[in-house]
C-alpha cells in the first residue's frame, strides 16, 4: 500500500491515450493493483474521460510531466468513463458527456442562437453578450463545448453566453465575416450596432473568459441607482435578480434635512459606483415609514441611519455594526464580498410586508405648525382663575 499513499487524482480527460513510446503508462482494472497498490513506487494517476476537452489539452503537458518525472514518480493514467468502477472507488465522479453536435445544448445557460432570433434576443437587448460561432465537426468547438458551458453558468445574471452553428446559419456568420472556427465576438451592453462588435482577444479557459468578461462588464457598466422603497414593486423591482441588496434606513426628513439626508445618499452612490461589478441592488428606506423591514433586519435597535445586506435567495442578511460612513460600510462591503461577516436568517423565512408611502419629494420638512387657540370667547369663573 506504500505506493498508493503518493497517487494524485486528476479528474480529466484525452482520446485512448498515450502511444506505446510515451512515459504516460496505461492503466486498467487488470493491471491496478500489480503496478500501483503493491508497488513500492510513488504514482500519480489521471483519471480521465476520452470526451472531455479539458482532457484532450492535458494530454501534451501530461506527457511532458511524466518524462521529466522518469525515474522519481511513476505517472499513469486510466479511462474512468470505460473503468467506471475503478474511479468510483476513489471517488472520480467527473463531468457529463458531451452529447450532439449542438454546442448550445450542453448547458442550460449558453442560448441557442439562430439567424431568426439573433436580432431580437441580442441586438435588441441592453445586456453583454460574447457569442461562440461554430461549426458542428470542430474539433477545437467540442472542445470549448464544456468550457463554454462552465463559463456561462458562472456569468450568469451578468453576461449572456450565446452559441450559433455558423454553417446551419450562414447570414449571421457572413455579415460578422466568420472565416474560422470557433470565432468568439463581443457584443458590448447597451444599444447595440455593427460597428461597435468587437473580437474577443482572451485565453480559452474557463477562468480566462470569466475574468476577461468581467473586465469588460466593469468597464460599461453604470453605477446602480439607490431606489426609495416606496412600495414591494419598488423593492423587487431592484434586488429580485440580484446576488444581494444593501438596504440602508435613513433617519426621518424631520431629524435629518434634505442636505443631511442628501450627503447619506452621495455616500451610497460613491459606494455603488465602487462595488458596481457586483451588480448589487441598492435600497433606501426612512425611519419607521417601513416598520415591517426594519423589525426584519433588526434595524433601528441602534438609531439611525442603519444598512443591511440581503441575499434575497437565501432569505438571510447581515447587520452593519460599523459606522454609517464611507470607510465603515466600505469596511463591511468588503469582508462580505470575501465571504466574510456573520448572517441571520430573515424572520420567517421571506421577505416582510411592504407599506405604500410617498417617494420623497428632495426637500425639507417644515414641522407642524401649532393651532393658536383663541380664549377671548371663553369664559372663566372666578374660581376656575389661575
Amino acid at each position: 500500500m506504500q505506493g498508493f499513499l503518493g497517487i494524485l487524482i486528476l479528474i480529466t480527460g484525452v482520446h485512448c491515450l498515450y502511444n506505446t513510446h510515451s512515459n504516460v503508462v496505461n492503466l486498467e482494472p487488470n493491471n491496478f493493483d500489480n503496478l500501483v497498490l503493491n508497488s513500492d513506487n510513488v504514482w500519480i494517476v489521471e483519471f480521465y474521460a476520452p470526451w472531455c476537452g479539458h482532457c484532450r489539452q492535458l494530454t501534451p503537458e501530461y506527457d511532458k510531466a511524466a518524462t521529466a518525472l522518469k525515474g522519481i514518480v511513476k505517472v499513469g493514467a486510466i479511462n474512468a468513463d470505460e473503468h467506471a468502477s475503478l474511479g468510483s472507488m476513489y471517488g472520480v465522479k467527473g463531468g457529463k458527456r458531451n452529447n450532439g453536435d449542438s454546442k448550445s445544448k450542453d448547458s442550460k445557460d449558453v442560448i441557442e442562437l439562430t439567424d431568426e432570433n439573433f436580432e431580437k434576443v441580442v441586438m435588441d437587448s441592453e445586456d453583454m453578450w460574447l457569442i461562440e460561432f461554430y461549426a458542428p465537426w470542430c474539433g477545437h468547438c467540442k472542445n470549448l463545448a464544456p468550457i463554454w458551458a462552465s463559463a456561462a453558468t458562472e456569468l450568469q445574471g451578468k453576461v449572456k453566453l450565446g452559441a450559433l452553428d455558423a454553417t446551419v446559419h450562414r447570414v449571421k456568420a457572413s455579415q460578422y465575416e466568420i472565416k474560422g472556427y470557433p470565432t468568439i465576438k463581443y457584443f458590448a451592453p447597451g444599444k447595440k450596432s455593427f460597428d461597435s462588435v468587437q473580437e474577443y482577444d482572451g485565453g480559452r479557459t474557463s477562468s480566462d473568459i470569466v475574468n476577461w468578461a468581467l473586465d469588460k462588464l466593469a468597464e460599461n457598466v453604470p453605477a446602480p441607482e439607490v431606489i426609495q422603497i416606496v412600495n414591494e414593486k419598488s423593492f423587487k423591482d431592484a434586488c429580485d435578480d440580484k446576488l444581494l441588496c444593501v438596504v440602508s434606513v435613513l433617519p426621518h426628513i424631520l431629524d435629518c434635512q434634505s442636505e443631511c439626508r442628501n450627503q447619506y445618499l452621495k455616500t451610497l452612490n460613491e459606494l455603488g459606483e465602487k462595488y458596481k461589478q457586483k451588480m448589487w441592488g441598492w435600497v433606501w428606506s426612512e425611519a419607521g415609514a417601513q416598520p415591517h423591514i426594519e423589525e426584519a433586519l433588526e434595524i433601528g435597535g441602534f438609531g439611525y441611519p442603519a444598512l443591511a445586506v440581503v441575499n434575497t435567495k437565501k432569505m438571510k442578511y447581515s447587520l452593519l455594526k460599523g459606522s454609517f460612513t464611507y470607510d465603515g460600510i466600505n469596511e463591511f462591503l468588503r469582508d462580505l464580498s470575501y465571504g466574510r461577516g456573520g448572517t441571520a436568517p430573515l424572520k420567517g423565512a421571506q421577505l416582510p410586508a411592504f407599506l405604500e408611502t410617498a417617494p420623497w419629494d428632495g426637500k425639507d420638512a417644515e414641522l407642524p405648525q401649532e393651532e393658536d387657540i383663541d380664549l377671548s370667547d371663553i369664559d372663566l369663573d372666578e374660581k376656575d382663575e389661575l
